[in-house]
């Protein structure tokens, strides 16, 4: 039986990129870095940013645990650090995933238009541009001719002569209207003015979460505080009503007393 043919590559070793230790041509380097403290213990001397012999570079290398990797072969002598390799490779990793997350990308939205697109239509889909070139996007706004529309080109001219200046506030023509196929389209690039927007950090969210939670908790109390005094009003009138029983109940006990004094006084007249 036939051996089944894979698509496997290997790797290609990074190292093979680099002149690594013993792979270094020159025979002397300039050394740079970070790590010239630690460097001058080994060495038993100050170590600075100047050139050195290879051989003795490779001796504090292997002493330390670490690599001498030639950062710029081109200079004259190489430049090289004393470092480890694979953390070597790592901080270039990190350094190229930056610059590429800070390069701006660069976003473009298509629109379609007809040659007997309706005043609604339009301004919906020109609304549309105006967003897409706040977020900071490309606009690429084009007129389709289906058929025998192909004869109305004046129409389809004048539909993005109109877009682009509804358009003027918010984003700037690379170029005229122009015929591609059966197609006339027109790209708009932001202003800097529309696609500059705040971003909003972490920080910032929190900050404004705090701030509308104090101010939540501020419209609580204020909310609250009527209420207790209204609460404190009602408890004085329920102890003004009973101040007001108990004068009450008084007088009829006194009343009651008088009665009875009244009685007694025509029994001792009849004795």
């Amino acid at each position: 039986m036939a051996r089944r043919r894979t698509n496997y590559t290997r790797k290609r070793d990074p190292s093979l990129d680099y002149q690594i230790n013993k792979s270094i041509i020159s025979s002397k380097i300039r050394l740079v870095g970070e790590n010239f403290d630690e460097i001058s213990e080994v060495a038993g001397k100050t170590i600075e940013s100047e050139v050195y012999p290879t051989a003795e570079v490779l001796e504090w290398a292997y002493e330390l645990g670490m690599d001498v990797v030639v950062i710029s072969p081109n200079a004259n002598p190489p430049v090289a650090r004393v470092i480890d390799f694979r953390k070597f490779l790592y901080q270039k990793k990190k350094k190229e995933k930056e610059i590429k997350s800070n390069t701006a990308k660069t976003v473009i939205k298509e629109i379609r238009f007809g040659p007997n697109t309706d005043e609604h239509d339009f301004e919906f889909k020109t609304r549309h541009a105006q967003r897409f070139l706040e977020e900071g996007a490309k606009v690429k706004a084009y007129v389709h001719f289906r058929g025998r529309t192909i004869v109305f080109k004046d129409r389809g001219e004048l539909l993005l002569l109109k877009f682009l200046k509804n358009l003027e506030s918010f984003g700037t023509a690379e170029n005229l209207p122009k015929m591609e196929g059966r197609r006339m389209t027109v790209i708009v690039s932001p202003t800097k003015k529309a696609s500059t927007k705040k971003k909003v950090t972490k920080k910032e969210t929190s900050k404004k979460d705090n701030a509308k939670k104090e101010a939540a908790k501020k419209e609580v109390s204020k909310v609250d505080t009527p209420k207790t005094e209204a609460q404190d009003v009602q408890a004085q009138d329920v102890q003004a009503q009973d101040v007001k029983a108990q004068d009450v109940q008084a007088q009829d006990v006194q009343a009651q007393d008088v009665q009875a004094q009244n009685v007694q006084a025509p029994k001792k007249e009849i004795e």
